[in-house]
Parts: C-alpha cells; sequence; structure tokens
C-alpha cells in the first residue's frame, strides 16, 4: 500500500495530535526571596520521547521556530521545551489556537493561555494577580505532582507583601 509523502500531509495538524497525547503545558512555581511575591512563576510547553524517536521533536521544534531540546535523565528522554513568555504568546499559543487540541489536554492549554496573557501584563508580580494564577495554574495538570501546596505558595507571597 503507497504512503503519503510529508508534502501531502498536514503536518500541522500531526504536530497537534501528537501534542494531544505526548505533550505538556504546565505552569510552575520556584522559591525565589529576592523577587516581588517571592516566586518566579514559570509557564512551559514540552513534547518529550525517547531519544531514538526524537525527529518528530525536531519537527516540532522546526515548525514553531522557538524552544530548545534537553535530556531527561529521569526518564532517559529527551525533551523539546519551550519557556520564553514572548515564544509562548506570539508563536506557540498562536499554533495552537489555528490547530487547536480535542483532548482534555484543551482545557489545559485554554488555562495555560490564560495565564501567559496574565504574566505578559505583569499580573505575576502583585498580589491578586499572582492569587489567580495560582488558582489557575492548579487547575492544569491535576495529576501532576507540585513541589508546594497552593496555601504554601500563597502563604510566603503575602508574607512578601
Amino acid at each position: 500500500m503507497p504512503t503519503l509523502s510529508n508534502k501531502k500531509r498536514n503536518i500541522k495538524e500531526y504536530i497537534t495530535g501528537y501534542v494531544d497525547g505526548e505533550g505538556c503545558f504546565s505552569v510552575s512555581f520556584s522559591r525565589r526571596d529576592k523577587f516581588i511575591i517571592g516566586w518566579e512563576t514559570k509557564p512551559s510547553f514540552s513534547v518529550s520521547q525517547n531519544h531514538y524517536r526524537a525527529e518528530i521533536l525536531f519537527l516540532i521544534q522546526k515548525t514553531l521556530n522557538c524552544g530548545f531540546m534537553r535530556r531527561d535523565y529521569s526518564d532517559q528522554t529527551l525533551k523539546y521545551e519551550v519557556r520564553r513568555l514572548n515564544d509562548l504568546l506570539h508563536k506557540v499559543i498562536p499554533f495552537f489556537d489555528k490547530y487547536p487540541l480535542i483532548s482534555g489536554r484543551k482545557k489545559d492549554f485554554k488555562i495555560f493561555k490564560q495565564i501567559c496573557l496574565l504574566m505578559i501584563r505583569n499580573k505575576h508580580l502583585e498580589l491578586n494577580g499572582f492569587k489567580r494564577i495560582v488558582s489557575l495554574a492548579f487547575q492544569m495538570n491535576e495529576s501532576g505532582r507540585r513541589h508546594y501546596t497552593k496555601k504554601d505558595i500563597m502563604d510566603i507571597a503575602q508574607k512578601k507583601i
């Protein structure tokens, strides 16, 4: 049976489907005493794959024209990741707006987009905005691990202000 060449395939739709299954939109918080709120807010889009199947990661990186590759030694995979807020807002988010996700990951993406839009307006640097971002972030990736509870994060932020 003949196969379609990549020129005849919709690679962008393929990428969306791949991210639907293997991607992650996340927002983490790192303790930083020198920061106004006491926390660094770190949005990230990532996709992992075994290094011997990494072609798709390089295709995603080339298509989005941003991000970097890194080894994840915890599970022996290669990870494509985008962390720069401008790249997230001007490349990653518009891509998934144009080629929407269809799985439950769509919910995480919508929340992720809200958080990035709040951050570009520096809302993560003021207590009420930060509180909103933390609340949104804890609605994402509900099965994921977090180093701090929402209460721990807010208790430290409120003491800092």
